[in-house]
């Protein structure tokens, strides 16, 4: 296997990893809604409508990740919305370690830096394409 075609597998990996996992957190929210992100913005003094944002993040941007369509959007939009977590419901926690001594933000920290690598690589030759690819 030529490394393009490895370079292009590994970029469909990173995307269906992140894609699948943020997807996981949007189809809590489908579920159960977004009660909880709407009373983290009114403690901040900000709009509740803005909770809305958060099926962008975590429902259509990875669903074009996962796709490949309008991959850099789909990890702007993973980027802006981890931004906006870290903001909301883990300031606190930049200092803090788990007992087993892992950074209590690793998970967040991987999303966030997954969403800017795919940003940088873009989608590869397995997607199924698009304008901003």
């Amino acid at each position: 296997m030529s490394q393009h075609s490895l370079d292009d597998l590994a970029k469909l990996l990173l995307r269906l990893v992140l894609g699948i996992l943020i997807f996981f957190h949007g189809w809590a929210k489908i579920r159960h809604g977004i009660g909880g992100i709407e009373a983290m913005l009114a403690v901040r003094g900000l709009p509740a409508f803005l909770a809305w944002g958060v099926y962008l993040g975590e429902v259509l941007a990875p669903l074009l990740l996962i796709l490949g369509i309008y991959t850099r959007l789909g990890a702007a939009l993973v980027l802006v919305n981890m931004l906006v977590a870290l903001f909301l419901a883990h300031s606190g926690h930049f200092t803090s370690f788990t007992s087993s001594g892992g950074w209590r933000l690793e998970l967040q920290a991987m999303f966030l830096v997954c969403g800017l690598a795919i940003l940088m690589l873009g989608a590869g030759r397995y997607a199924l394409g698009g304008r901003w690819n």
